[in-house]
């Protein structure tokens, strides 16, 4: 059975891709050039983002796990943080659509999250880990 990580990792990442695409495919109709420029740089700042998030949380929880909770908060203040210094810096760009960068951004978080909520309601997870036997 593979392991939790890669099941919200390929799982998450392909419904995320897909939305991605959807997302800029109607950023491209509604906004020409820019909007298609746009999608693609929301979805790949998400998928990276939540990808790595995902990575970094899993070799916690491996190694430290009562350090998981504030990895986790911690990793989520910097992903927002990062969003926050690349949507100021991006406002005023003219090469792409900031309100297609913005909705694809949305939906492809919605998309993770909900994909991710999904796996983890379906998988059973260990807390503790049995005893070896004798």
């Amino acid at each position: 059975m593979p392991s939790i990580d890669s099941q919200v990792l390929l799982k998450a990442g392909s419904v995320t891709f897909v939305v991605g695409i959807l997302g800029t495919v109607i950023g491209a109709v509604v906004a020409g050039t820019p909007g298609l420029i746009a999608g693609v740089l929301g979805t790949l700042i998400v998928l990276v983002f939540f990808a790595a998030g995902q990575l970094v949380l899993g070799a916690v929880l491996k190694n430290n796990p009562q350090n998981a909770l504030l990895v986790a908060m911690t990793l989520y203040i910097v992903k927002i943080g990062v969003l926050l210094v690349l949507l100021l810096v991006l406002q005023n760009a003219t090469f792409f659509a900031p309100r297609v960068f913005a909705g694809v951004i949305v939906a492809c978080t919605l998309a993770w999250t909900f994909t991710e909520v999904v796996i983890f309601s379906r998988t059973k997870v260990l807390y503790v880990e049995p005893e070896a036997q004798k």
